[in-house]
């Protein structure tokens, strides 16, 4: 038997985003769950689009973590201190980004945009993002 309860008053919530969030890392998101659409306290979820050929600006997240589950495309998303790693994602596969680490996507198709799921654990849809320039860590 659980001891876990649930308030039946609590409603459940449908979001179907219609047009894209302008971000400062200049990619287009779709606010699908957050504090704005569903009333969430600590948990936001994202559609992001990265246009073929197209990069998001070099960042970090200071606060908190960050999830991603690739749906199309092929991401290199480059990371750490001078942005000298990297990694590559495909349909499928989900990367997990620490807060405080300096990251910067790139779609490696020239003729077709790329989709990811992105989950975080902060509810507001207007993201704290902090710009990164990866030549301070050269």
């Amino acid at each position: 038997m659980s001891n876990t309860t649930h308030d039946a008053r609590a409603p459940v919530v449908k979001v179907r985003p219609d047009q894209a969030m302008a971000t400062a890392q200049r990619l287009p998101y779709f606010v699908g769950i957050s504090a704005g659409t569903a009333g969430t306290t600590g948990l936001s979820m994202y559609m992001v689009v990265v246009p073929p050929g197209g990069h998001a600006e070099p960042h970090y997240h200071a606060d908190y973590e960050t999830a991603i589950y690739m749906l199309e495309g092929r991401i290199e998303t480059r990371y750490g201190p001078g942005l000298r790693e990297s990694v590559i994602t495909e349909p499928g596969d989900f990367l997990f980004i620490p807060p405080g680490v300096p990251h910067q996507p790139f779609n490696l198709d020239a003729s077709v945009a790329a989709r990811a799921i992105v989950a975080r654990n902060h509810a507001d849809e207007h993201e704290q993002v902090v710009p990164y320039d990866p030549s301070g860590d050269a």
